[in-house]
């Protein structure tokens, strides 16, 4: 079946103002769901560590697993963050200085999502993974 053909005429016309917009529209969007991810995970991982320090065989990891999980947290709301921003960028306002800001600000946030998962993980990325003992009876 072939593929059905739009005419010009068809296609609605949009004006940059509208189109730009839109993008900042969603730009916003996006940041505010970086924040609510980092928000509710903070929150989530407080509430499982309440829990934790109340039974005393999980007390003793409790600290490092709520460390994990806050980490993870911002580690995911800093992904949508950046995704907005290039968005912001690129599509409103693809001027040299902005990009420039842009690199400085995705670099930035690179390096803190890279320091974030070294610290999460407790080795460089380029390290394998201890190896574990086996268990003995």
């Amino acid at each position: 079946m072939p593929y059905p053909t739009w005419g010009v005429a068809s296609v609605p016309r949009v004006s940059d103002a509208e189109f730009k917009n839109t993008v900042d529209v969603v730009s916003k969007v996006i940041d505010g769901a970086g924040v609510v991810v980092i928000v509710f995970g903070l929150l989530i991982a407080t509430g499982a560590y309440a829990v934790y320090q109340r039974d005393p065989a999980r007390r003793r990891t409790a600290y490092r697993v709520y460390r994990q999980q806050v980490g993870k947290s911002i580690l995911l709301g800093l992904e949508f963050l950046v995704a907005a921003d290039i968005i912001r960028t690129v599509a409103v306002a693809p001027t040299f200085a902005g990009v420039g800001v842009l690199a400085v600000v995705v670099a930035v946030r690179t390096f803190l999502s890279f320091a974030l998962d070294v610290e999460l993980s407790g080795q460089w990325p380029w390290q394998s993974p201890p190896k574990q003992s086996p268990p003995t009876n």
